[in-house]
């Protein structure tokens, strides 16, 4: 089966979707598939990643909001490349234009809308999450619940990594919504790369001694992550308990969060760990993982956590709450710091090492190949139930 993925969020630059996306690219040839992604680029240009998989990439204007990526523009151009490689099954992953436009391709592939992103969590709650109910809110962007309801239409499947978007979607008139949980690379994340050496000299940066606790975050460095918030509620409880915090991670808010970290005396920001060998170890050697965006749809950081056995400390909206291990870390209230605030003094008060021994029992997740496996073998599904070739009609633009 040739599958087209058009990814509007690829970049080279980029975090847990380059990440998702090159495990795509790499399990395409083992499971019998071809796999070709197109994004938008600074050229038209094909890169060949492996045996059936390819990276394509058409001439695209640079985002104004992150200059690390770029967005479709061009309809034309994406349904000649559409008509170059043919799919069998067209995937897309942004519910935003590049979904339109691919959904109004006229191909006989079947077709489903992976879900990586999340704008009304991440942006529409977290704007107006302090003044107003999320129903009251899901009225406010009627528009976009609407524009959701269309692509459903012109859609086989809508794929989502986390029960709670899926269940929120349906409960939104999106009746196509599935639950395909994502997985972690195998045999790179594992407790036993846990290093004391490392953990001690990680908590010496920091101006402690290995009697302390460290907590450590990674992801991308931009307002919805909530990293300052995480960053505060660190240097509340390291007033009176001897606790720091590395942030790992690249993005727009680097230079405010490093003022910030500073100021705190009690956090350092890293640059993003290119090495996924190198980010394996620094998470199993840290005490637990603190997360801050209640946004994530599937939180590939969580997972990662999870397999290198260290407890989470996680919002108890989105993903990220379905990868904890009762017993190690705990869920607060998302967008509260003094609900955060509470989960790590708990966490540090019950004791660290006990619950990191739990944690490291219950690391067993799933992997990228069993979920790439679900989720292609439910695309050949899709073709099976619907032999006949079939035209989209073309829907008025969202």
């Amino acid at each position: 089966m040739r599958i087209v993925d058009v990814c509007a969020f690829y970049t080279p630059a980029g975090g847990g979707v380059r990440t998702y996306i090159d495990a795509k690219l790499k399990a395409a040839a083992r499971l019998g598939h071809e796999v070709i992604v197109i994004a938008p680029g600074a050229r038209d240009e094909v890169v060949r990643r492996g045996p059936g998989a390819f990276v394509v990439t058409i001439p695209a204007p640079v985002l104004p909001v992150d200059r690390r990526y770029r967005y479709f523009h061009d309809e034309r151009a994406l349904h000649r490349a559409l008509d170059t490689w043919r799919p069998d099954h067209l995937e897309v992953s942004s519910p935003w234009s590049s979904a339109t436009m691919a959904g109004r391709w006229q191909g006989a592939a079947t077709r489903s809308l992976v879900m990586h992103c999340d704008p009304l969590a991440a942006y529409a709650y977290r704007w107006f999450g302090g003044i107003a109910t999320t129903g009251t809110i899901d009225r406010l962007f009627g528009w976009f619940w609407r524009h959701l309801r269309r692509l459903d239409a012109m859609f086989d499947l809508v794929v989502c990594a986390n029960r709670q978007l899926a269940q929120r979607l349906d409960c939104g008139g999106v009746g196509k919504a599935e639950t395909v949980a994502m997985g972690v690379e195998r045999g790179v994340f594992s407790p036993s790369l846990r290093s004391t050496e490392l953990r001690a000299s990680a908590l010496r940066s920091l101006g402690l001694d290995r009697d302390a606790t460290l907590l450590i975050g990674v992801g991308r460095l931009a307002a919805e992550k909530r990293w300052d918030m995480v960053i505060r509620a660190v240097a509340t409880i390291a007033a009176v308990r001897p606790a720091g915090f590395l942030l790992v991670g690249e993005g727009s808010g680097r230079q405010q969060l490093q003022r910030l970290a500073e100021r705190s005396g009690c956090a350092a920001v890293l640059p993003p760990q290119t090495d996924r060998h190198e980010l394996a170890r620094l998470l199993a050697s840290a005490d637990a993982l603190v997360h801050g965006c209640e946004a994530e749809t599937f939180c590939m950081v969580a997972a990662e956590a999870r397999a290198s056995g260290i407890p989470l400390i996680v919002p108890d909206r989105g993903a990220a709450v379905e990868q904890l291990v009762q017993g190690a870390g705990g869920a607060y209230r998302a967008a509260s710091q003094q609900a955060l605030e509470r989960a790590i003094g708990d966490f540090i008060d019950r004791g660290t090492e006990l619950q990191r021994m739990r944690a490291s029992l219950h690391s067993d997740v799933r992997t990228m190949e069993e979920h790439f496996g679900q989720l292609f073998a439910r695309y050949f599904r899709l073709r099976t139930e619907s032999p006949q070739p079939r035209l989209v009609m073309a829907m008025a633009s969202t």
